[in-house]
């Protein structure tokens, strides 16, 4: 029996979809996923300050913004603000109470897509014990396999935003220490594991070297 044209024609089309065009789950990287945090410094500059290490899970397509989630855990008890005794003193009780909440976590509730690369996520950020609504916005930069092993499919984003530490509970050196925290993230997020067929079709062959690579690169990334 022979099938229509337009079946045919919708069939044919379905099948050369490429197989990552739909929501995936994948891994926050640790290692290149960075939380940065700016807030004025007595009116004289911005002290900046990192946090590194944190963990968590998006589910994303990139072909509709829409349906991402993600959940972020971030261990503040690792800020750095490149001394240790402001370190120390940034943990203190009525800034962000490090040894009573070492973690804080942040969950998207919504999405909204603004073009193909960009879009605000609307989220619940839990810091010091209190959750408030914080908005990032957010560009893709890249989603492609990794050029080097294991060779994973990996999404990486940079991300802005702001909030009020006062919000949080923490409003210890008004006249010292800013109201505004300044955020910039910087995220990569690997394709979790589980046979997908486009990790399949992207897996190159045990004796592929890395693209764009020199000869002598170490086969796989440093660890920190």
């Amino acid at each position: 029996m022979r099938l229509p044209r337009q079946l045919c024609s919708c069939v044919l089309l379905l099948a050369a979809l490429p197989a990552f065009a739909a929501p995936a789950e994948y891994a926050l990287d640790p290692v290149h996923t960075r939380v940065q945090f700016a807030i004025d410094h007595a009116g004289f500059s911005k002290a900046i300050g990192t946090v590194s290490g944190s963990a968590g899970t998006l589910v994303f397509d990139p072909d509709d913004w829409s349906t991402a989630r993600v959940e972020v855990s971030i261990p503040v008890s690792r800020i750095d603000l490149g001394d240790a005794k402001w370190n120390q003193a940034t943990l203190a009780r009525g800034l962000l109470d490090g040894e009573r909440h070492p973690v804080a976590t942040f969950v998207s509730t919504r999405v909204e897509p603004i073009d193909a690369q960009r879009a605000v996520v609307h989220g619940n950020l839990t810091l010091r014990g209190e959750t408030r609504e914080v908005a990032l916005q957010v560009v893709r930069n890249a989603l492609k396999r990794h050029p080097l092993p294991p060779f994973r499919r990996t999404v990486g984003f940079s991300a802005t935003g702001m909030l009020s530490r006062s919000a949080f509970g923490a409003d210890a050196w008004k006249s010292m220490i800013g109201d505004a925290v300044e955020l910039r993230l910087e995220v990569e997020a690997t394709r979790s594991r589980g046979g997908t067929p486009d990790d399949a079709a992207d897996a190159p062959t045990p004796d592929a070297a890395a693209p764009d690579a020199p000869p002598d690169a170490p086969p796989v990334e440093p660890a920190p």
